[in-house]
């Protein structure tokens, strides 16, 4: 599928990636760009429609998919990490159910609700949202590792399940992004605005699946060659 006169839903879009995402498809000339915000208020972006949104709860997810009944193409961004003193610490439990809720769960329930609409508008696309640690366990966020794991398979499972009504299943790899998100982070860091225009270009492709940086690349293959993964010191 092509960008321009698409109609876009971008979770999480108020800031940093999702609000690139939303900006980048206004420029590639899509039709219309729904941004869902849990403060549709932050949204201040020009040209777009903000959507109270969190995808958490499902009633909200049921009255976004309602409201934006012509999307084609559904961007899954919203997620959260947070620090942690290990899965043996206090704590790790609730976090990582935590973090599940919205980082996999969250992507679950908006695919459910949007998935009829996708289909009844010529198939589409998806695109999830992942990391690089969808490979590997980061010592600094191990419950983020999971729920992005999770999240790789749900998107495998998902690409079968919605193949029939021709809706194209992306998912997005990357290392740190220069956002809120990994603010106090000491490493080297990507442009949010590269990494969403390789997405764009690659949903244009019609590939499945986009690592955007090298050490992403490297992860993947050592992955597919069978090679035991840790966390690269940061």
């Amino acid at each position: 599928m092509k960008i321009k006169d698409a109609v876009v839903f971008v979770t999480g879009a108020n800031r940093g990636l999702g609000l690139a995402f939303a900006k980048q498809a206004l420029e590639r000339g899509a039709k219309k760009v729904y941004v869902g915000s849990r403060d549709p208020s932050k949204v201040t972006l020009p040209g777009v429609i903000p959507v109270k949104l969190d995808v958490n709860d499902p009633e909200a997810v049921a009255a976004a998919a309602s409201l934006a009944g012509d999307v084609t193409l559904l961007i899954n961004n919203a997620g959260i990490a947070r620090l942690t003193e290990g899965l043996t610490g206090p704590g790790a439990t609730e976090l990582l159910r935590e973090t599940l809720e919205t980082n996999l769960f969250g992507v679950l329930g908006m695919t459910q609700a949007f998935a009829p609409a996708l289909g009844r508008n010529g198939g589409g696309a998806l695109l999830n949202v992942l990391s690089i640690v969808s490979w590997f366990s980061s010592d600094a966020l191990p419950e983020y590792s999971i729920t992005k794991s999770a999240a790789w398979s749900l998107t495998n499972g998902l690409r079968n399940a919605l193949r029939p009504q021709n809706t194209q299943v992306v998912g997005l790899h990357a290392g740190y992004i220069d956002t809120d998100l990994t603010r106090g982070f000491d490493a080297d860091k990507l442009d949010p605005a590269d990494v969403v225009r390789q997405a764009y270009d690659a949903i244009e492709a019609g590939e499945e699946e986009v690592c955007v940086d090298e050490g992403t690349r490297q992860v993947k293959q050592a992955l597919s060659l069978g090679v035991y993964l840790q966390a690269p010191a940061a």
